[in-house]
């Protein structure tokens, strides 16, 4: 209770609360109620007795898409069509997967990873070179390329060096190797 108004926590001046959604007691509904201090005073939720009342949050409007995140195809044309170089991305990595996981042939795990790296591959230059690619918009187009180009090249480098029998030899990677292991 605040001094000098007997029975209206909150609201020292003993004017009639102005809220609508103000109770009895003075206590906001949306849980702006005032609190009493461990001396008995009360305090509200915004600092000060009978302080200002916040607002509610409001939705963010000025949240830019990724350059280049524009559909790929008119919007009237299905989903999948919108969103071809992301299905073309995937699927070329889906088909890697499969390859590996199936084992079909020998050096079938080469292949696949070697195809997962170039779905990473296809995606940094269609990134590159398309104006919309839609959901493959990731960030800005420079950092999606590097992402893209760095990580599908450095599968495909994995994979072809892979053992046993790998179908490239880097020398000094190998020494570096030897040196960590021995």
């Amino acid at each position: 209770m605040t001094s000098g108004t007997p029975g209206t926590p909150g609201n020292p001046d003993g004017a009639a609360a102005s809220d609508p959604a103000e109770t009895a007691g003075g206590a906001s509904a949306a849980g702006a109620a005032a609190a009493v201090s461990a001396n008995g005073s009360a305090v509200s939720s915004a600092g000060s007795a009978g302080g200002p009342r916040r607002r509610p949050p409001t939705v963010t409007t000025g949240t830019a898409r990724p350059e280049g995140g524009g559909r790929a195809a008119p919007g009237d044309a299905p989903a999948p069509a919108r969103q071809w170089p992301l299905l073309t991305v995937l699927g070329l990595a889906g088909l890697g997967l499969l390859v590996v996981g199936t084992d079909p042939f020998p050096q079938a795990f080469r292949i696949g990873a070697i195809l997962i790296g170039a779905a990473l591959l296809v995606g940094a230059a269609m990134r590159r070179v398309l104006p919309s690619v839609g959901m493959l918009a990731v960030r800005s187009r420079f950092t999606d390329m590097i992402t893209y180009g760095v990580m599908g090249g450095l599968i495909v480098l994995l994979a072809l060096m892979v053992q046993p029998r790998p179908w490239l030899r880097i020398p000094f990677l190998e020494d570096i190797l030897h040196l960590t292991v021995t």
